[in-house]
């Protein structure tokens, strides 16, 4: 299993390089990026990492198949591909609905969409002439003029059951945003088969006190009991509790600082470093082949530190 380093959309962009030769430095096997409106790009970041590092993978996680043409999406994917061979993973999905729809870029039809957008990447990536003319997908005659020799994999960033249905269709493997439990990967599973990659992202903290973990890891917790994440929880012996958690709370704050440490233990990577290894076990048995730390604390540089404690993890 390969341990990766999630770069936080709000990194000071001023940091971000140190940040990535930091986790090459420490030893993560790659370095995730993402696009959350309305930060940063991804493709900009990731080929930032690739120029500024030597070994680290970089994965995009995940670029809406809404917001780009597939013609110039598969465009920048094989450029980074070309110039860093077998370094790039590229993620493609549905995006947030919230965010997609401020941009006047969410979809007909989702669904179809990712289908037809894979199809098209792939053809294009392999250095096919791709015609499509589809319900959302529209192209004739593209072929890139130099198609890269090392096709990097295509991830899709999904959760819904339908979703991860197609995705197991479509995509090498998917990304799966935090929290990831075993509970929720063996569910996963279920829909994707045994031999589909799955990434894991969790929200991550290591300290020598498993309370001053948890404390760190309940603030980056706040968003998990939004709509969003119900496929996340519904697999968990607790998710009727939760939900009533989050119904009575507040706010996202008090209902994060209200979770039970065993709930925490469960919806993070966290405690000592022993811990933090035992869970990655936990994770791989029920069928993580990447788990994505990301940092919870104020300051990224301090995190990534104590998280590199838990490498190499085999």
């Amino acid at each position: 299993m390969k341990i990766g380093l999630f770069a936080p959309p709000d990194l000071d962009v001023a940091q971000f390089v140190a940040y990535a030769q930091r986790a090459e430095e420490l030893g993560f096997d790659e370095l995730w990026v993402v696009e959350d409106c309305f930060f940063r790009g991804g493709i900009a970041q990731a080929a930032v990492a690739l120029a500024k590092t030597e070994r680290i993978q970089v994965g995009i996680g995940v670029l809406p198949a809404a917001a780009r043409n597939v013609a110039f999406a598969a465009m920048e994917v094989a450029t980074l591909a070309a110039m860093f061979p077998g370094r790039l993973l590229a993620g493609i999905g549905h995006g947030m609905p919230a965010w997609l729809q401020q941009a006047g870029a969410w979809p007909g039809s989702p669904l179809t969409l990712l289908r037809e957008y894979f199809t098209a990447v792939r053809g294009i990536l392999a250095g096919e002439r791709v015609g499509f003319d589809g319900a959302e997908v529209h192209l004739r005659d593209v072929r890139l003029q130099s198609p890269p020799k090392v096709v990097p994999p295509l991830y899709a960033g999904v959760r819904g059951p339908k979703s991860l249905a197609l995705a197991a269709e479509v995509a090498d493997g998917t990304i799966l945003a935090e929290p990831v439990t075993p509970e929720y990967l063996r569910a996963v599973r279920e829909i994707v088969g045994t031999e589909h990659e799955l990434v894991a992202y969790n929200v991550a903290a290591v300290d020598d006190s498993p309370d001053q973990a948890r404390a760190l890891a309940r603030k980056a917790l706040t968003a998990i009991g939004e709509p969003d994440w119900a496929p996340h929880l519904a697999p968990l012996p607790f998710a009727a509790e939760f939900a009533a958690l989050r119904k009575a709370a507040g706010s996202r704050e008090e209902f994060a600082a209200a979770l039970p440490d065993a709930w925490v233990d469960q919806l993070a990577v966290v405690g000592t470093p022993a811990d933090a290894r035992a869970r990655l076990a936990e994770l791989e048995a029920a069928g993580a082949g990447h788990v994505v730390f990301i940092p919870a604390g104020p300051d990224p540089a301090t995190a990534v530190a104590a998280l590199a404690r838990v490498l190499p993890y085999r």
